[in-house]
C-alpha cells in the first residue's frame, strides 16, 4: 500500500441490487484508467465504537496521487455512470483520506 498516497472510503446502502450492478460493471475499468487501486467491500463490518454506525457496504480503495484521486472523480465517463449508483443505493459518503508524508 506503499503506493497509495489518497485513500477513498465510501459507504454505501445498495437499493436497487440490478441498477448498482450496472454502476459495478463499469467501475473497474476507469478506475484502473485512473491508477486506482481496489482494496477491499465489506457488507458484514463490524461496529466496535462511536454514535455513528456504518450501515450497507463499507468500501476502500486508494490512488497514487491526489490529482489520480480528483481525475478519477471528475471523469466525465465516471461522472455518468455514477448516476446508476446514484439511483440504485443510498450513498451515505464517499471521502478522500491523504495519507501521512513521512
Amino acid at each position: 500500500m506503499e503506493n497509495i498516497k489518497v485513500f477513498v472510503m465510501a459507504n454505501i446502502i445498495i437499493t436497487d441490487a440490478d441498477e448498482y450492478k450496472n454502476y459495478e460493471k463499469g467501475f473497474f475499468p476507469i478506475l484502473k484508467k485512473h491508477n486506482g487501486i481496489f482494496l477491499t467491500y465489506d457488507d458484514n463490518h463490524k461496529h466496535k465504537e462511536g454514535v455513528k454506525k456504518l450501515e450497507g457496504r463499507a468500501i476502500l480503495f486508494g490512488f497514487p496521487s491526489q490529482k489520480d484521486a480528483d481525475n478519477w472523480f471528475e471523469d466525465p465517463e465516471y461522472q455518468t455512470l455514477s448516476e446508476h449508483r446514484k439511483r440504485g443505493t443510498k450513498t451515505q459518503f464517499i471521502t478522500f483520506i491523504n495519507t501521512l508524508e513521512r
